[in-house]
């Protein structure tokens, strides 16, 4: 297509161009389809003529020869990154406490030697879009040069959010990228039927109808990216079982940048042998392969050292909640601050996911005589269960002003905003990970999840008090324990006796002082 496509249905338009029939097999589908996040024709033009450059030059990276870069082009390349990210955040940085975690996180990278995990996918997107192949060495020397553009990049926003705007002195070192001449264009080989990551997206539009989850998907995509990368190739007919357990090998011995720390072994098995397995076995039973390569292979887990409970401490949760009721917003989305303020106190009396609280939706909550009920529903976003249910609001959060805080809203969404084609898949998962980033800040205990640990807490402060196990478990969406748990109601009416036992979090604004 030479033109935007415009959505039927939501107005918003779209690029879409048919794969090459060379490429298809390494790319793993047929159409390329990407939202140019607008319903104006003028900006849909501007952005489809940037996307179409930008897929062109993929296409010609898969099918270009392998070729070295120069040094002024490896740091000119860096350069391109480092102006991108500069241009794309610095009029509106944020707090600077996000650049300073960036950087941390950067120089751990570093310290552990861990670039290649780090800013490997960074370079290889770069200089996809950028239309080159180039050799092993240039591509690490580009990771070299990359984390140090970045590094410098994410102090100059850093400063910005301080609210210094000052020119960057060392901007102008990066040298103007020039394009290389155009090489001569090897073909792509045709590889078997199914590709890997094809496997993947095919599984996928059977799930989804199915009801799996969104997040079962991206795991499983990003499992199978990982492994066609460890692979070097995306052929489907050529796994073995060697294959799976040396990719559980080399799993195991990475380092998350993040962390510091190798892959757990309960990630390997739980996320990426499982995820593996499961698209191995979709395509045995669709005849896309003939054997499932990681039927027995798995890994064999100790019992995880148990050094403290599971839930929030007294001093914990009295910290975390007088941080978050005087939290101060910086020059992040009034959303995002709102979500830091409120959702801690939300699941420390309710005992719900951090996730099913970023999610909330003005028409989630509704008053039902004198009591305040919220409905958390999957109608909203993600929930374990896939099934809705309701929670009455502990009378402390109603004289802390949040029903008045909720009606002050606008219609939709509580702390996030969905984006312009009406998901809400990124947004949620970005106000998910700002509230857990700024938990872990106040709570800094390792061996405590940062958000889950108000659902074990609820549990015991309620065992404390005296609540209906029932209730309790209704509450949270845990499963009865027995047939006979699902016989008759947990009504609104059960829920508000139970919740009125649960003793008050107070925090005075004045003093900014808690007790419970």
């Amino acid at each position: 297509m030479s033109r935007p496509f415009k959505h039927p249905k939501t107005g918003v338009y779209y690029f879409r161009k048919a794969v090459p029939d060379d490429l298809r097999d390494v790319i793993g589908k047929r159409e390329e389809k990407i939202s140019l996040r607008t319903k104006s024709p003028a900006e849909a033009r501007v952005a489809y003529a940037q996307i179409a450059a930008e897929v062109e030059n993929r296409w010609k990276a898969l099918r270009s020869k392998p070729e070295p870069l120069t040094h002024r082009q490896i740091v000119a390349l860096a350069g391109e990154a480092y102006r991108e990210l500069v241009h794309a955040v610095g009029d509106d940085p944020g707090d600077p406490e996000i650049w300073t975690h960036v950087l941390r996180l950067q120089f751990e990278a570093r310290a552990f030697e861990q670039q290649e995990a780090w800013m490997g996918p960074h370079v290889d997107d770069l200089l996809l879009r950028k239309g080159i192949s180039t050799d092993p060495d240039s591509r690490r020397r580009l990771i070299e040069e990359l984390d140090k553009a970045l590094i410098q990049a994410a102090a100059v926003l850093k400063r910005n959010a301080e609210g210094d705007y000052r020119p960057d002195p060392d901007a102008e070192r990066f040298p103007q990228w020039d394009a290389p001449k155009p090489v001569s264009a090897v073909p792509v080989a045709s590889a078997g039927r199914w590709t890997l990551t094809g496997l993947v997206e095919d599984w996928w539009k059977e799930a989804s109808a199915a009801g799996t989850k969104p997040a079962t998907y991206e795991s499983y995509r990003n499992t199978m990216s990982k492994f066609v990368a460890f692979l070097g190739h995306d052929d489907a007919s050529r796994i073995t079982g060697d294959d799976v357990v040396g990719f559980k090998d080399h799993r195991l011995a990475e380092v998350n940048p993040r962390t510091g720390k190798p892959i757990s072994p309960k990630t390997v098995k739980d996320s990426d042998l499982s995820g593996l397995k499961s698209i191995f076995g979709w395509a045995v039973s669709n005849r896309r392969m003939t054997g499932n390569p990681a039927t027995g292979i798995t890994i064999k887990l100790g019992k995880r050292a148990k050094v403290r409970p599971k839930g929030f401490t007294d001093e914990e949760a009295l910290a975390l909640l007088e941080a978050a009721w005087t939290y101060r917003p910086g020059r992040e989305h009034p959303k995002l601050a709102a979500a830091k303020k409120w959702t801690p106190w939300l699941c420390a009396y309710t005992g719900a996911r951090i996730g099913e609280m970023v999610q909330l939706r003005k028409e989630d909550l509704r008053q039902v005589g004198d009591l305040w009920v919220l409905t958390i529903t999957p109608e909203a976003g993600t929930v374990k269960t896939n099934e809705a249910r309701e929670v009455v609001l502990h009378s402390h959060l109603v004289d802390l002003g949040f029903p008045a805080f909720v009606s002050s809203c606008e219609v939709g969404y509580l702390f996030l905003t969905p984006k312009e084609d009406g998901t809400t898949r990124g947004p949620w998962r970005t106000a998910k990970n700002r509230v857990t980033e700024f938990v872990r800040t106040v709570v800094t205990d390792p061996n405590v999840q940062p958000n889950h640990g108000w659902r074990h807490r609820l549990k015991t402060v309620g065992m404390e008090v005296g609540m209906a196990e029932r209730v309790l478990h209704a509450m949270q969406g845990h499963s009865p324990k027995t047939v006979g748990d699902t016989y008759g109601d947990v009504t609104i009416k059960a829920l508000a006796l139970e919740v009125a036992k649960l003793p008050r979090y107070e925090v005075n604004a004045d003093t900014q002082k808690a007790s419970r």
